[in-house]
């Protein structure tokens, strides 16, 4: 069951940018950034086309995040889980409360 009432805790920030908790399916039939948020493991979902195959999922992750920030994708790391469907991300250049926004408007569409 997805629900979207507290995907805020999905994002922290930091000195150096915003962290976001992300739960990645890849090889899925259409493209969501973000799906929906799943509160038990406080992670913001999302759906990819391309397979975890040669880094193919995680750079469709970045590029994806990167168009919906407005930001460069040179901006977005993979702070943790790189080879994992669970993944945490470092986003430089939005602020916490821009995240919020964004994303808040997506989950709620």
């Amino acid at each position: 069951m997805m629900t979207y009432m507290s995907f805020e805790e999905a994002i922290k920030t930091l000195d150096s940018g915003i962290i976001i908790e992300i739960e990645v399916t890849p090889g899925s039939r259409s493209l969501s950034v973000p799906s929906g948020y799943n509160e038990w493991r406080k992670r913001i979902a999302v759906k990819l086309t391309k397979n975890a195959q040669k880094g193919k999922a995680n750079e469709q992750l970045i590029e994806s995040l990167a168009e919906l920030f407005g930001i460069s994708s040179s901006e977005i790391l993979i702070n943790s889980g790189a080879t994992s469907s669970k993944k945490s991300l470092l986003i430089k250049g939005i602020s916490y409360q821009q995240a919020v926004s964004v994303l808040g408007a997506r989950l709620k569409e």
